[in-house]
């Protein structure tokens, strides 16, 4: 089975245009939340962080994502740490979770899938982007967060031109009639492949 790479920066809509993959019947791997799963139902990935980063990683069984996010972000090699952990039981998950898909290809969502080098991971990538003001005035309307703080996160990521020189596809994301037209023409294109 064909696994296909959606990624794309914060703001970006790779989860609107994931649902539209989902809407044609591929099924769809979100990473970062299936990590959220894993953190609030895996004792053994829990215990590991608390040991990282301490007992206040969790309050009550739940990830303090304030605390862990001060920690992480102030601390690269504390992230790197982090993520070595996470990682590992996300991509378990997923090879467990494909296993009992039926369907040509798979969509596996994640935001830092080139950052992390995944890409060789899945057989084909596709990243999202839109322009800068759009994805600033996404992040702020669904974080409640102002401009400033968005463009800091934005910052810290790779650059889309960076992504783009890894990608195998581009959806840009700049009106839904277009991005939900283009979604069609990757799938059938996709289908091709996989019919071959």
């Amino acid at each position: 089975m064909m696994v296909v790479g959606l990624t794309g920066g914060i703001g970006s809509g790779k989860t609107t245009v994931a649902r539209f993959f989902q809407e044609l019947g591929v099924p769809l791997y979100i990473a970062d939340l299936k990590a959220k799963d894993l953190l609030h139902q895996d004792e053994h990935l829990q215990k590991e962080i608390i040991a990282l980063l301490g007992e206040e990683a969790f309050i009550n069984g739940k990830y303090n994502t304030t605390y862990v996010s001060s920690l992480v972000f102030a601390d690269p090699k504390l992230l790197k740490k982090l993520n070595a952990i996470i990682h590992p039981a996300v991509h378990a998950d997923f090879k467990k979770w494909i296993s009992n898909q039926k369907a040509h290809y798979v969509i596996y969502e994640a935001a830092i899938l080139f950052e992390q080098n995944r890409q060789d991971q899945v057989d084909y990538t596709i990243l999202v982007t839109a322009p800068l003001e759009e994805r600033i005035k996404r992040v702020t309307q669904r974080d409640q967060t102002n401009r400033q703080a968005v463009l800091d996160r934005i910052n810290k990521q790779w650059s889309d031109e960076r992504k783009k020189l890894l990608a195998d596809l581009v959806i840009e994301n700049k009106v839904l009639s277009a991005t939900k037209t283009r979604v069609q023409e990757i799938h059938k294109y996709l289908l091709s492949l996989v019919s071959k």
